[in-house]
């Protein structure tokens, strides 16, 4: 097993296992989820034959199947995730999960191109098998199953409507597979880690999904008969409970809230779930996507005072004070955590062969990506240092399964110390510079995680991880380079930072990626570009680039976010440059930003104004020559 071709014949086999040893989904991607599953497993004679043959495989073999092993990888991550997400995401964003299955297809496809079969020691039979799943694999590329007409319909009617008909809440609960109270709170779990582990999601969305929630558990409150529904649903529908105001319920965990308390931004959230998103590093305000000022929380003792009369006048008893949201201790009730197999997990990533180590640094990492309880525990057991000495392995499966695993660790925040301090930093530049595209990937996610810590953003700077970073912004999926962006971007915020990302030549790729706005990263660009102006090097090199026309265009026509840093950016340019501000005004800027004083942010408008007076001024000094000898 030593042989690294012997290793990929079986991390193909491994990949393909896990890949059919998935449970059925139970969501809108059911279709597709099963078409993709049933083709991976039928390649699974392949490479049992190929792990009994004597034959050693050539260079062009090796490359084929490495394709393919990536290509498989990309797959179970897409299966995984649509099976365990979050199921009304998944039907509101269908065109874009359809997508996602299109790009798994066609990468398989390519890498089953990439093979040479008449090359390989495997019997007719097989070669017949594999090429009839290869034309699979053909014909499905360039085919998208029919839409659901009937929930797309319901769930664009159930969004427009402040109370749907409750018929189409009773579709989209069996259509979804949200039939009881359970069925609704795991929905909102999966809910609730996507917007922790993703950093939050787009304010439009999070209040699609919240108000869907909010109406699928009223409807199913009110109208699920008894015999039908669990025992913890039977206790929670017996008195047919009052609906809950919206605004008595938590924006995360959509619960009655026992503890409101107020950010920065003016939002009330549960005290115990704003906490669990502020812990794992998160600066921003989950709903709103705002960057919070400081992270103070404020009691809401109005709002405390008046769900306490509405309990009272309704009969419902208070929550009780620990929410939903709140992390259990570790090995406390609600938490899959057995410290007894992790002790066995870690016993193999020690003294076990590179097979076991493999398949423990794999299972580590889903159980560290489940929940907040066994992030604790894992750490608790002594698992970091040795995962951490894995991102050195020579098996590139080990080491994606490492820094994935340590990715998920690290968003428990007291887990980001002991990651820093098992000297992991050096090791993870090191996979983002060498490691397989997955691994390179998670890098930078992990990378970004340790950096929400400020003392980490300089020891990761000096170790040469943002060269590697603008690497994976030009060269990446569209997942690595939104990885390597917010990466870079956070980095950045330390001044010695923005040196290393300029003289690393970072903005070149930056305004090829403003310019492409078909690309999907212009949020991205225009947010490092807004901080990298600040420093004196990095508005020189902005200014060589020839921003102003596209800068003035975001201004016209920009989301309000883009508009913003548009015109901080702008702003940092024509602040002492009297030729960057003749260029802006010769292309129609005074008119763009006086809209933007009117309709942008505050903070837009601030800036917006700043331009405004400085072209005022230069208007002044052109028109009056005396002035300007």
């Amino acid at each position: 097993m030593d042989d690294p071709k012997d290793a990929l014949v079986s991390q193909l086999g491994e990949t393909i296992r896990d890949i059919s040893g998935l449970p059925e989904c139970q969501n809108s991607s059911k279709k597709m989820y099963g078409n993709l599953v049933r083709r991976v497993k039928l390649l699974s004679p392949l490479f049992e034959e190929l792990k009994d043959g004597d034959e050693e495989l050539g260079d062009d073999e090796v490359r084929g199947l490495e394709s393919l092993r990536v290509a498989l990888n990309s797959a179970n991550e897409l299966l995984r995730s649509v099976n365990e997400g979050s199921k009304l995401y998944q039907a509101l964003h269908r065109d874009k999960i359809a997508g996602e299955f299109q790009q798994a297809t066609e990468q398989i496809e390519e890498a089953l191109s990439q093979i040479p079969y008449d090359k390989l020691d495997i019997s007719d039979e097989v070669r017949e098998q594999i090429e009839l799943v290869h034309a699979q694999f053909r014909r499905a590329k360039g085919r998208m199953d029919s839409p659901d007409l009937q929930l797309e319909m319901d769930l664009a009617i159930s969004q427009k409507e402040k109370d749907p008909d409750p018929a189409i809440l009773r579709r989209l609960s069996e259509k979804l597979q949200l039939r009881t109270i359970n069925d609704l709170k795991k929905e909102s779990h999966a809910f609730h880690e996507m917007v922790i582990l993703n950093g939050g999601v787009p304010e439009e969305c999070f209040e699609q999904m919240s108000f869907l929630l909010r109406k699928l558990k009223d409807c199913i409150a009110r109208e699920i008969p008894g015999a039908d529904a669990s025992e913890g649903d039977k206790s929670l529908i017996k008195h047919r409970s009052p609906v809950i105001p919206d605004d008595f319920r938590c924006p995360i965990s959509l619960e009655l809230m026992n503890d409101p308390v107020i950010v920065s931004t003016g939002q009330t959230y549960e005290r115990s779930c704003i906490q669990k998103w502020l812990d794992a590093g998160h600066k921003t305000c989950p709903k709103t996507q705002q960057t919070l000022l400081h992270t103070a929380l404020t009691p809401n003792y109005v709002l405390k005072s008046l769900i306490a009369l509405w309990c009272e006048s309704n009969g419902v008893e208070l929550p009780k004070k620990q929410g939903n949201c709140r992390n259990k201790k570790s090995g406390g009730g609600g938490s899959d955590c057995d410290r007894a197999a992790i002790d066995a997990l870690l016993q193999k990533l020690a003294n076990g062969n590179s097979e076991q180590q493999r398949a423990s640094a794999g299972e580590l990492r889903l159980l560290a990506k489940r929940n907040a309880d066994n992030r604790v525990c894992i750490a608790e057991a002594g698992a970091i240092p040795l995962l951490v000495e894995l991102l050195s392995s020579t098996d590139s499966r080990t080491q994606e399964h490492a820094v994935t695993a340590l990715l998920n660790l690290s968003i428990n925040d007291a887990n980001k110390g002991t990651i820093v301090n098992a000297g992991a930093i050096p090791d993870i530049v090191d996979v983002l510079k060498n490691g397989s595209m997955e691994g390179r990937e998670n890098a930078a996610a992990t990378l970004f995680s340790l950096s929400v810590v400020d003392e980490n953003k300089v020891a990761i700077g000096a170790a040469g991880a943002i060269p590697a970073l603008i690497d994976l912004l030009c060269q990446g999926t569209p997942r690595g380079k939104k990885d390597a962006a917010t990466a870079i971007f956070n980095l950045s915020i330390y001044q010695g930072n923005k040196v290393r990302a300029v003289r690393a030549g970072i903005v070149a790729p930056l305004m090829r990626l403003l310019k492409d706005a078909g690309g999907g990263m212009v949020d991205e660009a225009l947010a490092i570009l807004a901080i990298l102006a600040s420093h004196q090097e990095g508005k020189i090199a902005i200014g060589e680039a020839e921003p102003i026309p596209v800068l003035i265009e975001v201004i016209r026509t920009g989301s309000p976010r883009n508009r913003e840093n548009a015109a901080a950016v702008l702003w940092s340019l024509c602040t002492g440059d009297v030729q960057y501000l003749k260029t802006a005004r010769e292309l129609g800027a005074e008119e763009a930003l006086k809209e933007l004083l009117e309709n942008g942010t505050d903070r837009a408008k601030r800036k917006a104004g700043s331009v405004i007076d400085l072209l005022q001024r230069v208007d002044v000094v052109v028109n009056n020559p005396v002035n300007n000898p």
